[in-house]
């Protein structure tokens, strides 16, 4: 299990990271976009809490394969969202995505809190984030579906 979290978030950031200095560089951004230098220990940390979140409702196996299922759903989601909007260049799809994201993680959030109270509360800042991410990625989608992408 851990290896699967931290190996999704690693994955996700090598196969992101020419896009992130390339076509990223050339959208217009919405009020309160971070520097992108941001963005990097920001999902490190989230990564290293949903881990030990997933690897705690692991420890409780008997009581926690369900939930184990839907947050397997989330990280699937939060991957593809990365292949949507810096891969394949679709921020509505991706918004799209972030939606059933956000969705999964607060099912997350209540299926692990039944069981490890602790592994619930830690993903906070997760659907926090998350919920930030879709300003960031609604106003991208936003501010270009109208206009020439800004050349910086």
């Amino acid at each position: 299990m851990i290896g699967l979290c931290l190996g999704t978030g690693a994955l996700s950031g090598w196969l992101t990271r020419d896009a992130i200095t390339g076509w990223y560089h050339t959208l217009r951004k919405p009020p309160l976009n971070p520097p992108n230098w941001v963005f990097g220990p920001v999902w490190g940390l989230l990564y290293v809490i949903t881990t030990v979140a997933a690897w705690l409702i692991w420890c409780e196996r008997s009581a926690g394969t369900g939930a184990l299922e839907i947050f397997l759903v989330q990280l699937a989601l939060n991957f593809l969202w990365s292949i949507l909007f810096f891969r394949l260049q679709s921020p509505a799809a991706a918004l799209c995505d972030l939606i059933l994201l956000w969705i999964a993680i607060a099912a997350t959030i209540v299926a692990f809190s039944a069981i490890v109270p602790l592994a619930g509360a830690i993903l906070i800042p997760y659907i926090a984030w998350v919920s930030f991410a879709g300003y960031l990625n609604g106003g991208v989608w936003w501010l270009n579906s109208r206009a020439a992408p800004a050349t910086q």
